[in-house]
């Protein structure tokens, strides 16, 4: 059944072919999107206002932006990736939120060499940003401790990784990290 407007008697008219590839491009030029976040994105609307024509294909024209280049997985993993260790965020929280996207295995592959090459980068990013270890203002108790262990293996770090930094004193040197040597 197709929606009222609100304030409107009458019914959004539901979607045919041209409406759908209207729809498409409205998003993509809005949002950095994924051939995936695209296809459901044209699924729900379908879903919402109904079809009307031939059955339509979402996914196979999600495929055809993508050859005409208005989607880019690859671009938006690597962008989302960078944002996200900008943010101090770890490999395994990246990784779901490019599944959560969308990206298939040969782009999500192609940029796992860079996620886990900064992985040290990352961790040091977020305990600068959560105040942790050496960026504290004073030695952390065990239970402190602990707590900010969670908080970085939440984000996605590694727990090796975190007791590491999470043990250092306030003040310390954290270049080992940022060289990779983390």
């Amino acid at each position: 059944m197709p929606r009222v407007r609100t304030g409107d008697c009458r019914p959004i008219p539901p979607l045919d072919a041209a409406s759908l590839d209207r729809l498409a491009l409205r998003y993509v030029e809005r949002f950095a999107t994924t051939r995936g976040k695209l296809a459901a994105y044209l699924h729900r609307k379908i879903r919402e206002r109904g079809w009307d024509g031939p059955p339509a294909d979402p996914t196979a024209l999600a495929e055809r932006f993508a050859k005409l280049g208005y989607v880019n997985d690859r671009l938006f993993a690597e962008s989302k990736a960078s944002a996200m260790a900008r943010r101090g965020l770890g490999a395994r929280r990246v990784n779901e939120a490019l599944r959560h996207a969308g990206i298939d295995g040969d782009d999500a592959e192609a940029i796992a060499p860079q996620v886990a090459a900064r992985r040290g980068e990352t961790a040091v990013a977020f305990a600068r940003r959560k105040r942790i270890g050496p960026f504290a203002l004073a030695p952390a108790d065990r239970a402190a401790q602990a707590k900010s262990v969670a908080a970085m293996v939440r984000a996605g770090h590694s727990p090796d990784l975190a007791w590491k930094i999470v043990r250092m004193q306030p003040g310390e040197n954290v270049d080992p990290f940022l060289e990779g040597d983390g």
